[in-house]
């Protein structure tokens, strides 16, 4: 009797201990570290002996496959480990300490492996692996002190989803030998298995459908395997949206909380392109200073009046045109003066909240310091917000607007800027053809569809032009804007002189170096490049074609845009444009269609 109590005992102790769900997740993902340790072991090892060149490039798709095991976890609670094992192969300046930090991990040996393995290079290629093993060690040293919950779960399952469509299929992160969509199969059976532990003893609505389109989307891969010609419009449709959209409605069934706290994409999205998944708000660096629509009233009118320059003859609206999508269709500002040029050309504000950095330099972090730049600027405004302040206080009806926008009713330096900021921030709000073509509530022509698959997959737009905000804020944390050296020419077909970040940081690596824009209402804010020497889109995509500055002939050894011409055939480019043109809002549409009649 004594043994059966014991026995007992021992059961009900068991059931007590019984893992939860996030453990279980943790422990899988404790293994596929060891197994992609072991992979990677296996590379270096083929690499010492001196295996063949198929056997070596073999074993680094292995590896890296299987690095898209522990992705999802990995880049989501240790993302600055992650960047080391499966980065870009682009050198990293560390703005604190001044120094530029050279390129690891898969991206780095992936160039030295492919498209041809050279035993030249064994060497390098032996101490990229030690560095790439050190770092896995790393990261299951740090992986093992990681506290999983199912919120946080969940959270990245969704967020892996993102990362799928945006640096998965688009070839972000197997930029030479193009294996992103094996890659991306991989990714799915990860969050298959992830999300089936969940489904355990309990009994969720949706969870056949979930299951379902996850094995419809790695078919979906198996049986579509060409690079260039992967419909990606079907795919994020048919597949990736639905995915996302069925996770979030599993977890809601599940009581499972959503993440509380405020971020580019919204914790609530339940897909990338939901027509209000990301937060201007969350972009500010002034979160106790919320956009109000007193403050957006307030900032327009503050936008269009001169009295912010020093002569009271320009205000923000004389360079920035609403029917031009806030551009002003020329090549480079006409200076204060009336004689000189503005050094670049004046970039679109549309949509411009969705980022970390601002001007083409990326010398200003926040909208308010860019207004500020600007109105300090003797070439541009040359005025001064504190004497603007002391005009502005003598008018009774700004006085009152003021009053309206801040409680506290101070009419200072902070709160002009703030309320500019504000006006600029409510222009960040997407309703363009392919946003609704992505929410499912229009089609796109042949053309247009075409296009869209062209600029996340052959023509590589999408690797810089970053779905779905088309800028350089990095998804799916979009907590970073990038920056890229193109290589642009000047008006004499030579490489131009403007150096760009390289004047602020005086880092080698930033000469001719400029922020990636939107391309969102591209169609209406030409000329185009940061000098406005291409006055068309088609001649937009001839440079990119032809492979940038060093496709030209121009000696520019820091080139971030690979250089291999892209082939694009005269149809192809034609489509590309086809879907540029759809990135137009509906708002922009409108006022064009309106000028046009009142032309006619």
């Amino acid at each position: 009797m004594k043994k059966i109590y014991c026995l007992l005992f021992l059961m009900a102790f068991a059931a007590c201990q019984k893992k939860s769900k996030h453990q279980e997740v943790n422990e899988l993902f404790q293994s596929d570290i060891t197994l992609l340790i072991e992979k990677v072991a296996k590379l270096k090892y083929s690499v010492q002996v001196d295996s063949t060149e198929t056997q070596i490039q073999r074993q680094f798709l292995e590896a890296h496959q299987s690095y898209k095991k522990v992705e999802m976890i990995s880049e989501y609670y240790l993302p600055e480990v992650s960047k080391s094992i499966n980065g870009p192969a682009i050198p990293e300046f560390e703005e604190n300490d001044k120094v530029t930090v050279p390129p690891e991990g898969f991206q780095v040996i992936e160039e030295l492996v492919f498209p041809k393995y050279d035993k030249k290079s064994k060497k390098e290629l032996l101490q990229e692996l030690g560095i790439l093993s050190a770092n896995l060690i790393r990261l299951e040293k740090v992986s093992n002190s990681t506290e999983l919950t199912d919120a946080h779960v969940f959270d990245a399952m969704r967020l892996e989803v993102y990362r799928i469509i945006t640096l998965g299929i688009t070839g972000f992160d197997s930029p030479v030998v193009l294996n992103s969509l094996p890659e991306a199969s991989v990714a799915l059976e990860t969050i298959q298995k992830y999300y089936s532990i969940y489904l355990e003893n309990k009994s969720i609505s949706n969870s056949k459908q979930v299951l379902q389109i996850l094995e419809n989307g790695k078919k979906y891969l198996k049986t579509n395997t060409n690079f260039n010609a992967f419909d990606r419009a079907y795919f994020i449709k048919e597949i990736l949206n639905p995915l996302s959209k069925g996770i979030f409605k599993t977890q809601s069934e599940l009581g499972i909380p959503l993440m509380k706290e405020q971020r580019g994409l919204k914790v609530t999205a339940q897909t990338l392109f939901d027509a209000a998944a990301f937060d201007a708000e969350a972009f500010s660096g002034f979160p106790d200073y919320k956009t109000t629509p007193e403050k957006i009233a307030l900032g327009k009118k503050l936008f269009n009046d001169p009295v912010l320059s020093g002569n009271n003859t320009r205000s923000c609206a004389s360079c920035h045109h609403a029917e031009k999508a806030f551009t002003d269709g020329v090549e480079r500002a006409v200076a204060l003066d009336g004689k000189l040029m503005i050094q670049r050309n004046t970039p679109t504000l549309t949509n411009i909240a969705f980022q970390r950095v601002f001007f083409a330099d990326s010398r200003v972090s926040y909208l308010e310091d860019q207004a500020i730049a600007v109105i300090r600027n003797e070439n541009e405004m040359h005025g001064s917000l504190e004497k603007s302040a002391l005009t502005i206080k003598k008018n009774k009806k700004y006085v009152k607007e003021f009053k309206k926008a801040f409680p506290k009713g101070e009419i200072n330096e902070f709160e002009i800027k703030n309320a500019l900021a504000s006006y600029i921030r409510s222009l960040s709000q997407y309703d363009s053809k392919f946003d609704q073509y992505m929410q499912n509530k229009v089609t796109f022509t042949p053309d247009e569809k075409a296009g869209f698959n062209l600029f996340a997959g052959k023509a590589k737009c999408a690797t810089c032009h970053f779905i779905p905000l088309t800028n350089g804020t990095v998804p799916p944390n979009f907590n970073r804007s990038e920056s890229e050296i193109l290589g642009v020419p000047n008006k004499n077909k030579k490489l131009d002189g403007d150096l760009g970040k390289f004047v602020i940081t005086q880092a080698a690596i930033h000469k001719y170096s400029f922020k990636t824009p939107t391309i969102r209402n591209i169609e209406l804010t030409a000329p185009y490049m940061h000098n406005g020497v291409y006055k068309t889109l088609e001649e937009v995509v001839d440079f990119y074609n032809e492979g940038g500055g060093l496709g030209l002939g121009f000696d520019l050894p820091n080139q971030t845009l690979p250089e291999d011409k892209l082939n694009l055939s005269d149809i192809e480019k034609k489509q590309l444009i086809a879907f540029m043109r759809t990135l137009t809002d509906e708002k922009y549409l409108e006022r064009r269609e309106v000028r046009i009649k009142r032309k006619e």
